[in-house]
C-alpha cells in the first residue's frame, strides 16, 4: 500500500528553490538565523542538551539541527525538502559538525520505525506547511520517550497575525519571501494545545516572539498573538 505523505508538494519546492541561500545569513532565512540563539537557550533551558538524543522535525537547512549538535546532543534532522537536506548535509561536512546526521523522510513514517526513541523533539516553523499538523503532533508524540520534551513553534491565526506576519513580513520589510505563508495554515495556540492534549503531550511553558523592524532585534514574550512556541512533556 503506497503511504500517503503529508506534504504539499507546492511548499516543498518553495523551499527547495531556496535551498542554495540556507547558510547565508543575509539571505531569505535571515530572520531563521536570528532566531536561533533564541529557540536554542529556550530549548536548553528546559532540556540541558549535552548527551541527549535529538530529532528535528522539518529541519530544513539544519539550521537549529547544527546548533544543538554543536551543544553536545545526538541530532536526527528529517525533511521532505530534498535540496535542503543535501544542504545540510554539505554544511555538515564543510563546518566539521560531529553528531549530527540527516534523512529524507517523513515523521509519521519515521514514528513506524522508531517509537519512543528520542529524548526531545523540535519541530519549528513547520506544522504551518503541512496539510494535516495534527498528524505531525501524534507522530511527535510517537517519537519521544515518555516523560521526554516536544518543543512546536508557529504562528496563530488572527487579524494581527495576517497583517504583521503576512503583509508586514513579506510585502512591506521583505523579511521573507511573498508567498511563504499562507493564513488558512496557520494554528492558533488553542487548536495546536488540543492536538497536543489527544496525545498525552502536556503543556509545560508557551512563549511568544517579537520583532522590532527598527532596531531589527528579536526577542521571546508572554505575546502569542503572532509567532508563538511550546514546550510540552510527553506522559
Amino acid at each position: 500500500m503506497t503511504e500517503i505523505v503529508n506534504a504539499d508538494p507546492a511548499e516543498l519546492a518553495k523551499f527547495s528553490d531556496l535551498a542554495h541561500r540556507w547558510w547565508d545569513p543575509e539571505s531569505e532565512f535571515r530572520p531563521l538565523h536570528q532566531i536561533n540563539p533564541l529557540r536554542l537557550d529556550w530549548i536548553q533551558s528546559q532540556v540541558p542538551l549535552a548527551g541527549k538524543r535529538l530529532l528535528d522535525v522539518g529541519c530544513g537547512g539544519g539550521i537549529l539541527s547544527d546548533a544543538m549538535a554543536r551543544k553536545g546532543a545526538q541530532v536526527l534532522g528529517i525533511d521532505l525538502a530534498t535540496k535542503a537536506l543535501k544542504v545540510a548535509q554539505l554544511h555538515a561536512l564543510e563546518a566539521q559538525t560531529a553528531n549530527v546526521e540527516y534523512r529524507e523522510v517523513s515523521a509519521e513514517a519515521l514514528a513506524g520505525e522508531q517509537p519512543g526513541t528520542f529524548d526531545a523533539i523540535t519541530c519549528m516553523e513547520m506544522l504551518e506547511h503541512v496539510p494535516d499538523p495534527a498528524s505531525v503532533v501524534r507522530a511527535c508524540a510517537t517519537l519521544v520517550k515518555p516523560g521526554g520534551w516536544v518543543f512546536f513553534s508557529t504562528i496563530n491565526r488572527n487579524p494581527k497575525s495576517f497583517v504583521l506576519a503576512i503583509i508586514g513580513a513579506e510585502y512591506v520589510l521583505n523579511l521573507l519571501p511573498r508567498g511563504t505563508h499562507e493564513y488558512m495554515k496557520f494554528i492558533r495556540p488553542s487548536e495546536l494545545a488540543g492536538y497536543c492534549r489527544a496525545v498525552d503531550l502536556n503543556l509545560a511553558q508557551t512563549r511568544g516572539m517579537g520583532y522590532n523592524p527598527f532596531t531589527r532585534r528579536y526577542w521571546l514574550s508572554a505575546d502569542t498573538g503572532v509567532n508563538y512556541l511550546f514546550a510540552t512533556q510527553k506522559s
